[in-house]
């Protein structure tokens, strides 16, 4: 089963269509959109969508869903975080001080800030493949992919994909079975439901 996790804050239709598109309602048990710990805790597939600000991830610690995924996740269930689930996945963001990420990568996200540059970074960017990885297995250097966040990760041993905005920002993550997208795989054409076809082989 594939638990799409709600958290008030992900675009929720978008992605379920594209995971519809390439096969999660032909997993055993579907997939179920859930708020409920321990609906994620039966799970054999995490996917936590997000737009919007990183404060929301606040909801995650609150409704005890951050257990649950740091439970899964020890026992290597396949975790994708995309837009700002990806941003989770760092230590936090300069977007909310008071709100930890998982920590599950070193470092914090930050407002792009070099004053050229016109923020939300919003639209098609290429991506720079940094080393193999089993979310990017097919994907060609130099893919273009939609993006719209006004916040970036950085980039980390675990990047396995960079996108140059004013400097480069992780893409792509990648730690064994936790990783996380910062553009939108279901806005982004045969490369985001390649990216997802990918995540749902695991």
């Amino acid at each position: 089963m594939i638990a799409v996790i709600d958290y008030k804050a992900g675009n929720l239709t978008s992605v379920l269509k594209s995971l519809d598109a390439t096969g999660a309602l032909d997993e055993p048990g579907g997939r179920i959109v859930t708020e409920d710990p321990d609906v994620v805790r039966r799970a054999d597939k995490i996917v936590l969508p997000g737009v919007g600000h990183f404060k929301a991830t606040q909801h995650l610690r609150e409704r005890g869903l951050e257990e649950s995924v740091r439970e899964r996740t020890a026992a290597g269930v396949p975790f994708l975080g995309i837009c700002v689930g990806l941003q989770w996945l760092f230590a936090g963001s300069t977007e909310a001080p008071d709100v930890a990420g998982l920590g599950a990568f070193e470092g914090e996200c930050s407002r792009f800030d070099a004053p050229d540059l016109k923020c939300p970074h919003v639209g098609w960017n290429a991506l720079a493949i940094a080393r193999p990885s089993l979310l990017t297995a097919g994907m060609r250097d130099g893919e273009h992919v939609y993006f719209t966040h006004s916040f970036r990760a950085p980039v980390v041993g675990h990047t396995t994909a960079i996108c140059n905005y004013g400097g480069g920002f992780s893409a792509i993550v990648e730690r064994d079975n936790i990783m996380g997208a910062q553009f939108h795989p279901e806005k982004s054409g045969a490369a985001g439901l390649l990216l997802l076809r990918n995540f749902l082989r695991l």
